[in-house]
């Protein structure tokens, strides 16, 4: 029997007898087919894909990641434009808890919807795009006069070792879930949605969030057993980031309300920092290791001591991490974090874990982010336990309307 084209991910729950009160989805309506739900504490929400700001940024830090970076192929601009186009439709879709696309009732035919998450929720699914500095550098688009100016690749910064095959590409796809299957199908849709337009250049699964983006969430531990991001923008600090992450006036037009995110890949060497003895794991970071407190001090949240002395000596070590990154010692700077932990196997030459931080950053201005780096990269007591390895930049547009699709300022 062909398939009914107007099946629903939506009424294949209904029919599997898959209730709001079965799954805890509390209170949630439909409207224009899209399910509305609140975030709920377990992550069976949705959040809204469409809005001033693209979700998955000021969006509360969801447990899982995929992140792949794509090369154009085409320098085609109506290419461009209907796979932003394309994009747009199958990621709100997505978002809302449906299947991409309509259910094929062609027997013979692939289906629209790879299907590995029909009969599961959203799980606060959000999905962000953003654009290199490469895309601008091809002549066919005719994108250079509209080039933001602080969309420059990133400098050369103290102790990277890059591998280009982790690095860079001209579009990016950020997709977060509580639920790993369901970022995975995001990317896994679009890059075929894409596919004879975009090349994947290269991608990232992540787990455990390294960083608080909300006052609702605790404080995450990283690999290393270090409570991480406590003094991280919160989302709903609107002086914050309206100062250090969305474009104002200083960007084009097509930029404003959106901002500018970092990629870092960074590999920890957890061999050697199991090795290292408590005292120089606490002294390296800066901050007691189960409390989460600055040395010295007994609460997570207490202010760091900077100019604190002990026996003639800083309290919080000069080469201490919080300290190098601390927003007083980098004229005020901040950004706001939203990493993930990975696992990729093993590293066969040294027969250990590849394993690290998936580091990415949301900003104002790019030059946030390297004046700190540039710090850190030259004087962190932690770079003796950390490789960078990847990196990227790309400008993130603001989000986009009903109708409408993400970067359409730029590219209309």
């Amino acid at each position: 029997m062909p398939p009914n084209p107007s099946l629903t991910r939506r009424r294949l729950l209904a029919s599997a007898g898959v209730g709001a009160a079965a799954v805890g989805l509390g209170g949630g309506g439909f409207l224009a087919g899209h399910q509305l739900a609140e975030a709920s504490d377990d992550g069976t929400g949705s959040v809204p894909f469409y809005g001033p700001h693209q979700a998955g940024i000021d969006t509360a830090a969801q447990d899982r990641l995929h992140f792949a970076a794509f090369d154009l192929l085409s320098e085609d601009p109506r290419e461009l434009r209907e796979l932003m186009r394309a994009w747009t439709v199958a990621a709100a879709e997505a978002c809302a808890g449906e299947m991409v696309g309509s259910v094929n009732d062609v027997p013979l035919a692939p289906p629209e919807d790879t299907g590995e998450t029909v009969g599961l929720l959203p799980s606060r699914l959000t999905v962000t795009f953003g654009f290199g500095p490469s895309l601008f550098e091809k002549p066919g688009l005719g994108l250079a006069a509209k080039r933001p100016a602080a969309l420059r690749p990133l400098p050369p910064l103290p102790a990277d070792e890059l591998n280009p095959a982790e690095s860079d590409g001209d579009i990016c796809i950020q997709a977060c879930s509580d639920d790993p299957q369901v970022a995975f199908h995001a990317i896994r849709n679009l890059a075929r949605i894409g596919r004879g337009t975009v090349a994947m250049r290269w991608s990232q699964l992540g787990f455990g969030r390294t960083a608080s983006t909300s006052r609702s969430q605790d404080t995450p531990r990283n690999l290393m057993g270090m409570k991480d991001g406590t003094a991280n923008i919160r989302a709903e600090d609107t002086g914050a980031m309206e100062r250090f992450v969305w474009v104002g006036g200083e960007g084009p037009a097509w930029m404003r309300g959106g901002t500018f995110l970092v990629t870092r890949r960074i590999r920890m060497l957890l061999e050697v920092w199991d090795r290292a003895p408590l005292q120089d794991q606490e002294r390296t970071i800066g901050r007691h290791k189960y409390s989460g407190a600055p040395l010295g001090g007994t609460d997570e949240f207490e202010p760091l001591p900077l100019e604190a002395e002990r026996g003639g000596h800083p309290l919080i070590p000069r080469d201490a991490h919080v300290r190098l990154a601390s927003a007083k010692e980098n004229g005020g700077a901040r950004i706001l974090r939203r990493g993930y932990s990975f696992t990729d196997g093993v590293d066969e030459s040294l027969g250990e874990l590849e394993a690290g931080l998936f580091f990415i950053s949301f900003q104002r201005d790019p030059e946030q982010f390297v004046a700190i780096q540039r710090r850190l990269g030259s004087l962190d007591a932690l770079n003796e336990y950390i490789k960078h390895v990847g990196s990227a930049l790309f400008a993130v547009p603001p989000g986009a309307e009903p109708g409408g699709y993400v970067g359409e300022a730029l590219l209309s």
